[in-house]
């Protein structure tokens, strides 16, 4: 008999195409590199390849872009029992040029895509008794019934007593309206125990006018304290704490003992398309193994650094041994 997992990552899958041509402009690639990515099967894929007994509930297309994905899910140590095949509907796509140190063009085919569409029957497979952890993707919530799929999966991950992971994952282009990215999330939150994303995806979430983030911008300088401060009061919907990535920064964590920062390691980047899902994968998978938090921040910061300065996506998330050595290497565990 199988093993129930110990965590399902919950939305978005996708074949991902990267540029070989590094430092080439979209309209001047030749080729192209497939993985699989989307945030949810990237963190499966990350936390399977350092240790844990990961699985993503999702949805493909009856298509060869579906296969491929199944395929490289199954190679990559990912329980697919719950990738469910949704007939007449198309895997997703995107495509990424890579011109380090700061510009990735990506363009996203996701015009009715698979994943969307499962549905709660599917996520009512899952034995969510047995699982450990819950990862939520903030863009799952969008649009199709897999936001209706990933309210369920929090409530019943809620009350088995797992722990429920919220990945913000702000994709602009996947929201009708910037103000609806926040409205949803912020009655999505209490569902959550522990909420990671960026500056711009808090400011997103929690401020009442996000569009100044929403095309990706950085966060206004004069809305950085009115941000830390909704971040703070953000506790009282529910999650007990809040983890803000900055970057080459590092983390902050929030919790009932205040912040804490966590420094980040210096690396060439080489590609940053990956490094929040490299992040997310190790936090959850050192929380499940027992570390505090700052333990477990400062080694999801190596797997993110790991991440940048490797080409690809998925194929780019480290494994345990890896981590083990880049923080050996950078002075210690």
């Amino acid at each position: 008999m199988t093993a129930a997992p110990e965590l399902v990552t919950v939305g978005r899958v996708n074949m991902d195409l990267f540029s070989q041509d590094i430092g080439a402009e979209f309209e001047d690639v030749t080729g192209f590199d497939a993985m699989v990515g989307g945030s949810p099967a990237n963190i499966a894929i990350g936390t399977a390849r350092l240790g844990l007994r990961s699985a993503v509930l999702t949805g493909i297309g009856d298509d060869a872009v579906g296969r491929f994905i199944l395929r490289y899910l199954r190679d990559a140590g990912v329980d697919t029992t719950y990738v469910f095949e949704k007939p007449g509907k198309l895997s997703s796509l995107a495509l990424l040029a890579v011109i380090p140190p700061s510009r990735f063009p990506l363009s996203f085919y996701r015009e009715d895509p698979a994943d969307i569409h499962v549905n709660v029957d599917d996520a009512a497979t899952v034995p969510w008794e047995e699982v450990a952890a819950v990862q939520l993707s903030g863009n799952a919530f969008s649009r199709g019934p897999g936001a209706a799929a990933s309210e369920y999966a929090g409530k019943r991950g809620q009350s088995a007593g797992a722990t429920v992971f919220m990945d913000l994952d702000l994709r602009p282009s996947e929201w009708p309206a910037a103000a609806e990215f926040g409205r949803v999330l912020r009655r999505i939150l209490p569902l959550c125990d522990v909420v990671v994303g960026t500056e711009e995806e808090f400011y997103a979430a929690l401020m009442d006018d996000p569009s100044p983030v929403m095309d990706g911008s950085p966060v206004p300088g004069s809305h950085r304290d009115d941000l830390e401060e909704h971040i703070v009061d953000s506790r009282s919907l529910g999650p007990s704490v809040l983890v803000v990535k900055r970057g080459s920064e590092g983390a902050t964590i929030l919790d009932e003992n205040g912040h804490t920062d966590v420094a980040g390691f210096p690396v060439d980047v080489v590609n940053t398309v990956g490094a929040g899902d490299a992040f997310a994968s190790g936090l959850i998978t050192r929380r499940l193994r027992g570390d505090g938090w700052e333990r477990a921040v400062r080694y999801a910061n190596a797997c993110g650094a790991i991440t940048v300065s490797r080409h690809g996506c998925s194929v780019a998330l480290p494994t345990a041994d890896e981590v083990e050595a880049f923080v050996g290497a950078q002075g210690g565990r």
